[in-house]
């Protein structure tokens, strides 16, 4: 069966204020949630992050410490020099092992990119090192287009570390669906789109019709019977676009009417690593 994950990248202060209203959503359909946070944001109010979500409904991970690229982005920036991508891949861990006295198990970093960390060899050695699990850094379609594809977890064995999981995440960077970053109209799409019903004529204006473009990522997780689906969404851009978060009412209402288990990072991680093990003894 499909899981489908609900997960928050948290990297600047307005993200607190709408974290407590996803909380209590969440609560309220008793259904999990990974939350990436950069280890700034969780040093700036570790305390109420900590009674917010030191929860069993939750996963906290890492969204590296500052948000510094780990790579080059051709929309976020260069990457940062070795010394500070290896800071951000360390510290962003220990942040949140010292504010909620567990193991981080996974990293998702800044923006992400199409292949992952493929191609990125000191960046896999340093998250290797750093003892993390699973990284969420493949979230584009081909040529940095968008919307990304229902890409399936894959082992970085190829590049030297079987032990640690690309675990991607799907669709828009709910920021960009909204124009929340200021970026205007600038090229996000290709031609021809892989799913043209998911993109829309123009920017976003309404929760409803949010909800509609996620329920096809989901919708077809489902019918092509993959392993889970999970989408790009900031609590910050949330919040500014839908104080009353009804897109995710509607959204977790849809995913239990399809009868879909809900679960975190954490749990497809152990999905997958057991699946590997069983291939391994056959």
């Amino acid at each position: 069966m499909t899981l489908y994950i609900a997960a928050y990248d948290a990297e600047s202060a307005e993200c607190l204020a709408a974290c407590r209203k996803i909380v209590q959503v969440h609560r309220r359909h008793e259904l999990p949630a990974t939350f990436f946070i950069t280890g700034k944001v969780l040093e700036a109010d570790p305390e109420e992050y900590r009674r917010l979500l030191d929860d069993p409904l939750f996963e906290v991970a890492s969204h590296t410490y500052s948000h510094k690229m780990l790579r080059d982005h051709p929309f976020c920036g260069p990457a940062a020099s070795e010394q500070q991508i290896r800071d951000e891949i360390f510290l962003g861990k220990q942040s949140v092992e010292r504010v909620f006295e567990r193991p981080c198990l996974g990293l998702r970093p800044g923006c992400g990119w199409p292949d992952g960390l493929k191609g990125a060899p000191r960046a896999l050695e340093f998250v290797s090192e750093a003892g993390f699990r699973y990284v969420s850094s493949m979230s584009w379609a081909k040529d940095f287009a968008l919307p990304a594809p229902l890409n399936q977890p894959f082992s970085y064995e190829e590049q030297g570390f079987p032990d640690l999981w690309e675990l991607p995440v799907h669709g828009w960077h709910e920021n960009l669906l909204k124009d929340n970053n200021a970026w205007g109209p600038r090229r996000l799409t290709l031609w021809p789109p892989e799913m043209p019903e998911a993109i829309p004529p123009a920017f976003i204006t309404t929760p409803a019709e949010e909800f509609a473009i996620y329920r096809l990522f989901i919708e077809r997780a489902v019918s092509e019977e993959l392993s889970f689906v999970s989408l790009v969404w900031h609590p910050w851009s949330l919040n500014r676009f839908d104080s009353e978060m009804e897109m995710l009412d509607l959204t977790f209402s849809h995913v239990r009417g399809l009868g879909l288990r809900a679960g975190t990072y954490g749990d497809l991680l152990a999905r997958v690593r057991e699946g590997a093990g069983r291939q391994r003894q056959l």
